[in-house]
């Protein structure tokens, strides 16, 4: 309703597009999210980075897409986005010993996730995209990290910070807008702009997240530290 079909061409916004910001803010950052959790979640919350795969590729950006009338994509380009993550959670769920075996590598897998992100991160992307790259970073942690911590909340039982360790994009983002354009040539034009907007907003939501979380977390242990201590002494006065 807001965006031309063809991206913003002019101005302070010029290369947002559709494209762009779907591909920002449908897929979460599962390796960082993982990392963040360990240190700052429960073991369940950590392991949901698992589900969150199914979002780190262009499954749900094509989803997004068709169910808006903006693009249409072949059945079997659904089938190819999901299908590996179907063949592994039946082999989960039907074979003891490949759960049991797979699910040791957990942790053994975090410093692979953050050296593969460390090494995409390119500064120099911060610099051609400008203040525009910057604030798409931040407005995905605005825009997405919001809903996930009242989420997180209300209906996962969580403080909130499993939500924000949540409100990233993942560095297989970049790769999107090219993957759509190639089924949708359509796309095409835009998808330079796109790659370099999501580009920016990897390298912001991966420095702003980690630091916003931590900061969260203690101030989330400190309220419940007080709450307790509270409590106790109402009942030692009683």
């Amino acid at each position: 309703m807001f965006i031309p079909e063809g991206g913003i061409q002019t101005g302070f916004f010029a290369g947002f597009s559709v494209l762009a910001l779907i591909s920002c803010m449908d897929m979460t950052n599962g390796g960082l999210y993982a990392s963040i959790m360990q240190q700052y979640g429960s073991k369940e919350e950590a392991g949901a980075f698992v589900l969150m795969s199914l979002e780190s590729g262009p499954l749900v950006t094509m989803l997004i897409l068709g169910t808006t009338g903006l693009a249409a994509f072949q059945p079997q380009a659904f089938v190819g986005a999901v299908l590996p993550f179907l063949v592994g959670f039946i082999l989960g769920n039907l074979d003891q010993d490949f759960r049991d075996f797979f699910s040791k590598a957990t942790h053994t897998m975090i410093p692979f996730f953050g050296f593969a992100l460390g090494n995409s991160i390119d500064l120099t992307v911060i610099a051609k995209t400008g203040l525009a790259g910057i604030l798409l970073g931040v407005l995905v942690i605005i825009i997405t990290g919001i809903p996930l911590m009242l989420t997180d909340k209300f209906i996962g039982g969580g403080n909130g910070t499993a939500g924000l360790a949540a409100s990233s994009t993942a560095g297989a983002a970049v790769a999107n807008p090219m993957i759509i354009a190639n089924m949708k040539p359509e796309f095409m034009p835009i998808a330079q702009s796109a790659t370099a907007l999501v580009a920016a907003s990897v390298i912001v939501t991966s420095i702003i997240v980690p630091i916003l979380t931590a900061y969260y977390s203690q101030y989330m242990q400190k309220k419940n530290k007080g709450k307790v201590v509270q409590k106790k002494g109402n009942q030692f006065t009683a």
